[in-house]
C-alpha cells in the first residue's frame, strides 16, 4: 500500500494545546462546581467533543458551559499554544513532495484554524474538518470519509495520525491505516490499546514510513 494522503489530528497531535485544554476546563470545572475538580480529573475530557464531556456532567446547562469553555479558550489561545517538535519540518516536507493533507478535528473549525494560522502550518493542509463540519464527530467515520472526499483521496491510500483513541476508531472504522503519537497526554500505553499500525516517537518518524529519505 502506498501512503499518498495523510489525515491529522489537531489538539494533541500536531498542536501543543494541552495547557491550553487543561486550564479551559479547570476555568469551566470551577465556575459550575466550586472545588471539586482539579488537575489531573479533567484529563480523560481530553478528546471528545465538549458536548460529549459537558453533556455527560449536567445535560441541561451544556450550551451555557461550552460557551464559558470557549470564551476563556479564545481568550487565552495564543499565548498558551506551540507545534510540538519536528511537526513544522515534516509537514512542511510532505507537503513539498505532493502529499494531499488534512485536519480532521473535534474542534470547532474556525478554532483550528486559529490554531494551524498561530503555528504557521495554515499553508499546508488543503482541507480542515471540523466539529461544525459533520453530523458525526471521530469515532464515527464520517470526518475521514469527508476530509477524503474533499481530498479526491480513498481509504486505502490514507493514513489518520491522532493522540487519542477516538482518532484511532475513526481511523480503523474508515479503513484507513492509523499512527498513534507516543507524546499523547493521556501515554504511549493507553493509545496501544487502540492497536495503531504505527507509533510515532516524534512526528518526523512519518517521513521514513511513506518513503521520505532526507
Amino acid at each position: 500500500m502506498t501512503i499518498r494522503t495523510i489525515l491529522f489530528d489537531l489538539d494533541g497531535t500536531l498542536i501543543d494545546t494541552n495547557e491550553l485544554i487543561i486550564q479551559s476546563f479547570l476555568h469551566t470545572l470551577e465556575k459550575y462546581y466550586p472545588g471539586r475538580y482539579k488537575r489531573e480529573d479533567v484529563l480523560p475530557f481530553i478528546g471528545p467533543s465538549l458536548y460529549e464531556t459537558f453533556g455527560s456532567l449536567d445535560p441541561e446547562r451544556v450550551e451555557e458551559m461550552v460557551k464559558t469553555y470557549r470564551t476563556f479558550n479564545h481568550a487565552h489561545h495564543d499565548e498558551l499554544i506551540r507545534e510540538f517538535d519536528t511537526v513544522y519540518e515534516t509537514i512542511e516536507t510532505l507537503h513539498r513532495h505532493g502529499f494531499r493533507l488534512g485536519v480532521v478535528t473535534t474542534k470547532m473549525h474556525d478554532t483550528a484554524l486559529m490554531g494551524l494560522r498561530k503555528t504557521r502550518l495554515a499553508p499546508f493542509f488543503s482541507c480542515v474538518i471540523g466539529l461544525d463540519d459533520v453530523t458525526r464527530p471521530k469515532p464515527d467515520p464520517e470526518p475521514i470519509y469527508k476530509a477524503l472526499e474533499v481530498l479526491q483521496s480513498t481509504p486505502d491510500e490514507a493514513l489518520m495520525v491522532g493522540d487519542n483513541y477516538h482518532d484511532m476508531l475513526a481511523g480503523k472504522n474508515a479503513g484507513v491505516k492509523t499512527a498513534g503519537v507516543a507524546w499523547a497526554i493521556k501515554g504511549r500505553e493507553y493509545l496501544e490499546q487502540y492497536e495503531p499500525d504505527y507509533m510515532l516517537e516524534k512526528m518526523s518518524d512519518l517521513l521514513a514510513i511513506v518513503g521520505i529519505n532526507e
